[in-house]
């Protein structure tokens, strides 16, 4: 970043040493250079009920450091974090953040540690009823940090800096989660923080603005003498940038070290999590040519779409091949949203064909599109379970809402599925008492139970840890392999795209500009899609040019 110096710091700002908090101007910073930890977990334990899921856990956290904790999903990492900045005090054990033990602060005392620290949570937690430029600007009017015109004007920069000027008047519900992603990373550095964590900050982004992101945090970190904290499961943004790695394992954290001793670490569970292949290991997979010899599923024909003045989709042609796997790439706020709200009826086009089993949706009535979206399943990015039914009525809830069936037949159909996704032996338990990979695969099964002739996956492997990642991606292709169905995957997650996906298109500011299979995109010289799908490799390539010029 070119000119974070006027983006960060006013010019009385850039006169003194270290930047100043504008939450508490009047509290000195902590000095990254004494070496003294500015955060401490000691034998920490945290519980819910009968679960524990800190367990005496020991963390140091060194001062301008960017430090990496890794686990798998559910080991704890949010909990760790919320205890890292206040919002939960610990059972027992010992939390001490700037020299301060936070369980024996409250009020005031505890809220003016909690200005100190900015947090950009995994959920975004943005106002929806306020613009994007307003979420930024809102630490610094509500604390009364700054006169409203200059909070939003600083605001402004900081958006501008992070590739959002144009979003600045838009709100949260009409940007993608990519755009939300650094809006709300935009907020948590806003008033000058010492210290920033970071919840999954990739999570969700495509490669270009990953690459982007962690470029940020190293900057940012460096430059003004920052404190980072991330959690992540993303290999590549870990073993990039930085300086130490927590792995957390069993409420404990297991192993501590640069990136280098965290790979050479013996320990099993280690490598479990991390021999995951990265998302920038692009690898093509010999399955053979693939082939649509049956027709297409879906055809979109030079659809237009605009919302206002702004054109979201430019003469979009996109097919999906029966019985094939396509996956639909594209960076955060390309309109691949908007595309599939086109394929379900949900938006009809300005200009332009969808068609979907044979059928032009534009001639259709809605009553016709909501028989049309029964024969369409749906997985979405979070399992999106109902918490208060057993895992047996969360699968056959389409059939009962709809009355495809009768109650018996519908039991009996799902008990079915249940068996042949081997789920049966949790039928009985609700979602709250299943792990992450199991609700995943509910969902899978609640998708399947209409016996749907399309499949779209929406982002399945975002945020997931690589365990996880790959389990999910086994799961795609089993369906694959054992049901008569088309899929669409959505996907952020190049490596997996590379793996599974029979044919990729990539969509790119409202215009597919590559279709066909993997080997194909792989080879193709335009530089859109090379610097997408090898977003890490031309970082790598610019910072080592770099390198050579200083």
């Amino acid at each position: 970043m070119t000119s974070s110096d006027e983006v960060f710091l006013s010019e009385s700002e850039k006169a003194k040493p270290g930047r100043k908090n504008l939450l508490v101007p009047n509290v000195e910073r902590w000095d990254v250079d004494s070496g003294e930890p500015i955060l401490e977990l000691r034998g920490v334990h945290k519980s819910f009920g009968d679960e524990e899921v800190l367990c005496g856990l020991d963390l140091t956290i060194e001062p301008g450091k960017i430090t990496v904790i890794i686990g798998a999903s559910g080991s704890g990492k949010s909990v760790l974090i919320k205890h890292m900045n206040g919002l939960l005090k610990a059972d027992r054990g010992q939390v001490r953040l700037f020299g301060k033990n936070v369980s024996k602060l409250s009020g005031p005392a505890l809220d003016e540690l909690r200005k100190r620290v900015g947090t950009m949570f995994q959920n975004y937690a943005l106002f929806d009823s306020m613009s994007v430029q307003e979420n930024v600007a809102f630490p610094l009017i509500e604390n009364k940090a700054m006169k409203r015109d200059q909070a939003l004007e600083r605001a402004r920069s900081i958006l501008e800096e992070l590739g959002l000027g144009e979003a600045v008047e838009q709100y949260p519900q009409t940007i993608s989660g990519g755009m939300k992603k650094r809006v709300s990373l935009a907020r948590a550095i806003v008033s000058n923080p010492e210290l920033v964590l970071f919840d999954e900050p990739t999570t969700g982004l495509d490669p270009v603005m990953m690459e982007f992101v962690d470029e940020m945090v190293v900057d940012i970190t460096e430059k003004y003498q920052l404190t980072s904290v991330l959690i992540s499961h993303d290999l590549a943004t870990i073993f990039r940038i930085a300086d130490r790695v927590a792995v957390l394992h069993g409420g404990k954290i297991i192993a501590y070290g640069t990136p280098e001793e965290i790979k050479e670490a013996d320990d099993e569970r280690i490598q479990k999590l991390i021999g995951g292949q990265a998302k920038s290991d692009i690898r093509v997979e010999e399955r053979g040519e693939a082939k649509s010899d049956d027709g297409d599923t879906v055809i979109m024909e030079d659809v237009f779409k605009s919302f206002g003045p702004v054109d979201v989709l430019k003469g979009i042609n996109f097919r999906a091949p029966k019985k094939k796997l396509t996956t639909l790439i594209g960076g955060s706020g390309a309109g691949k949203s908007v595309m599939m709200k086109h394929l379900l009826g949900l938006l009809q086009a300005d200009r332009g064909k969808v068609t979907v089993f044979g059928k032009c949706l534009a001639d259709m009535s809605e009553r016709q599109l909501r028989e049309l979206r029964t024969e369409i399943g749906m997985l979405f990015q979070h399992a999106a379970l109902f918490d208060s039914i057993s895992v047996r009525d969360n699968v056959a809830f389409p059939l009962v809402e709809r009355r495809v069936c009768s109650r018996r037949e519908a039991k009996k159909r799902t008990d079915e599925l249940l068996e042949r996704l081997r789920l049966d032996d949790i039928a009985n338990a609700n979602p709250v008492e299943i792990s992450s990979g199991q609700k995943k695969r509910v969902s899978l099964a609640r998708a399947l139970i209409t016996e749907p002739r399309l499949l779209i996956f929406d982002e399945p492997t975002t945020g997931q840890d690589p365990i996880m990642a790959q389990y999910v991606e086994d799961m795609i292709m089993e369906v694959q392999r054992d049901f008569d169905v088309t899929s669409i995957v959505i996907s952020h997650d190049m490596a997996s795209a590379f793996r599974t996906a029979d044919f990729i298109a990539m969509l790119h500011k409202g215009e597919i500009i590559a279709y066909g299979p993997p080997a194909a995109i792989a080879e193709m010289e335009d530089e859109r899609v090379h610097n997408f799908v090898y977003a890490a490799d031309v970082a790598a390539q610019e910072r080592q040019r770099a390198e050579k010029e200083r």
